[in-house]
């Protein structure tokens, strides 16, 4: 564009100069002509000024957009490394999930045995403290209103061999003690009708409770427990009977009724076996 103004401009430079050689141009066609040329080389100027600053601000445009494009870039490569970086997080994350799963099932499997463990040290111990009571069978008898005494294997007569209720409570110990707490269960029942106010009764109606117990019928346990400690409440069977009423109450899935009876025992027998069962088993309630 520029090379054609140029020509035109010098095409008519050389068609002036030839006007003024030859003499045929006037002074007006001269002014006019140099005026023409004026404006022509103005226009040429404004347009080269036009084009240079194009020039620039594309420069300038494309310099921003190289810019631009190399921060894009450079974010991407920022993001492809956090991605990384979260991808190894996550695999890391997996890993710790995994091995807490395989931790918990080690654990709870460790829980199912200690359980185990516990129940059958819960029956010893109350099997122990059974027999214990149960020793109490062998005791003399209170001296008669004569002040004589007579041993369990002879009465004043000298016949020998033990009383009624003592050979029916014994042959029903014995039936518990072998696990069979349905027949012991019935004797001690018949006992109780027959002697309701010995001093084994007590015993024999805590014993009744336990045949339940042992059968896993917690309620009617709780029912037979309950017994003890109001028909016979000057008894020794009272804490182990409130003791095993909470425990069933566990078994149950009745944590509130359980809490309350434990405290209780802890306050009323607070120097007791049972009391030291209770405070171990309020600790374990979550």
């Amino acid at each position: 564009m520029e090379v054609t103004l140029l020509k035109r401009l010098v095409r008519l430079f050389i068609i002036l100069l030839f006007a003024l050689l030859t003499g045929c141009a006037t002074a007006g066609d001269l002014r006019r002509v140099q005026g023409d040329l004026g404006t022509k080389i103005t226009d040429h100027d404004g347009k080269v000024a036009a084009m240079q600053t194009d020039t620039a601000t594309l420069q300038k445009e494309s310099a921003q957009h190289t810019e631009a494009v190399a921060d894009i870039r450079k974010k991407q490569a920022d993001m492809g490394a956090d991605l990384t970086d979260i991808r190894e997080q996550l695999q890391k994350l997996r890993g710790a999930v995994e091995q807490i799963q395989k931790d918990m099932e080690a654990v709870q499997g460790r829980m199912g045995d200690v359980k185990d463990l516990k129940e059958k040290l819960d029956q010893t111990s109350f099997k122990i403290n059974f027999i214990e009571n149960f020793l109490g069978i062998g005791k003399k008898e209170e001296p008669g209103e004569n002040g004589e005494k007579h041993s369990k294997n002879k009465s004043k007569n000298g016949s020998k061999g033990k009383t009624d209720k003592e050979s029916i409570y014994a042959s029903a110990y014995e039936l518990y003690k072998e696990g069979k707490y349905e027949k012991a269960r019935i004797e001690f029942q018949s006992f109780i009708k027959a002697y309701p106010n010995t001093e084994y009764s007590g015993n024999a109606q805590f014993w009744i409770g336990e045949c339940y117990y042992y059968e896993k019928s917690y309620e009617k346990a709780i029912l037979e427990y309950e017994k003890v400690i109001k028909t016979y409440p000057e008894g020794n069977k009272v804490p182990q009977a409130l003791l095993k009423q909470g425990l069933s109450f566990l078994q149950l899935g009745d944590k509130a009724s359980a809490k309350l009876i434990l405290q209780n025992i802890i306050k009323d027998y607070p120097n007791t076996s049972q009391a030291r069962v209770a405070r171990t088993k309020l600790l374990e309630i979550k």
